[in-house]
């Protein structure tokens, strides 16, 4: 893609516009390799659960090299603002992050946020001074009060975390397109490459994509596969779509036909 079509959060560009999470692998070495062919600039870390504190493990530091992969420390697992507070408080002392990557959810079933615990949190982080890329419900209404708040980028599911479902709601995910100037990410739920071209077709300005590539039969292939869809869905939404039309129109000209 152009150099000017670059990916922008709080400032920061990134040519790639696929986020790869770094948990459900196998090891870190398949993670690792994963990202290196989705080409993806940032990863998330999930700081409850990957090591990037205890030298006596291994670390992701040893397999992704912070200085060359953005590294976006998200608060996975917590289930209040108090928690997530707590976490991303610890990845600023741990690694001196600002960006983070917000989730407080709202039951264990299901994976939804709670948006009433999300928005709170995200006005405070704000404050402090992080910049927040917020996952969230796919509301337009909400994803406007995130943004009120100072999110940095707005991430919409697309369906349960996890569950490869692909898009669901694409109505509103245009809607929240239309309604925001922030990056908007889409955020769990996709199982395919083409989930992830879809949204970009939609207007989306990233995927963020884990367990689909994670657990894929093929997660490099997978991995691949979803960094071409990304520049495919990119590229087709630049280019301008047809017409819809309920009728055929001949491709080839009506004059001179023998």
């Amino acid at each position: 893609m152009a150099k000017e079509d670059n990916l922008i959060i709080a400032k920061k560009r990134f040519k790639s516009r696929l986020i790869v999470g770094t948990g459900k692998y196998k090891s870190m070495k398949e993670c690792a390799k994963a990202v290196r062919l989705s080409g993806a600039e940032i990863v998330t870390v999930a700081v409850r659960r990957v090591n990037i504190v205890d030298k006596k493990k291994p670390l992701l530091m040893d397999y992704i090299d912070p200085k060359k992969i953005t590294y976006l420390p998200n608060t996975a697992g917590c289930f209040t603002s108090e928690e997530a507070l707590r976490t991303l408080r610890l990845a600023r002392e741990i690694g001196k992050w600002k960006l983070v990557k917000l989730e407080v959810l709202g039951d264990k079933k299901t994976l939804f946020p709670d948006m009433i615990e999300t928005l709170k949190t995200t006005e405070v982080l704000a404050k402090e001074g992080f910049k927040v890329m917020v996952y969230c419900s796919d509301d337009p209404l909400l994803a406007k009060r995130l943004e009120n708040n100072g999110a940095s980028a707005i991430m919409p599911l697309a369906a349960p975390i996890g569950s490869g479902l692909g898009i669901q709601n694409a109505t509103n995910i245009k809607i929240i397109r239309s309604n925001t100037k922030l990056p908007l990410i889409i955020d769990a739920g996709l199982g395919q490459a083409s989930d992830a071209a879809i949204a970009m077709e939609l207007g989306c300005d990233g995927v963020l994509v884990n367990t689909a590539i994670a657990k894929a039969t093929k997660p490099f292939l997978m991995a691949k596969a979803m960094k071409n869809a990304v520049i495919a869905g990119r590229q087709s939404y630049l280019s301008g779509r047809m017409n819809k039309s309920i009728f055929g129109s001949d491709s080839s000209p009506k004059k001179g036909i023998i």
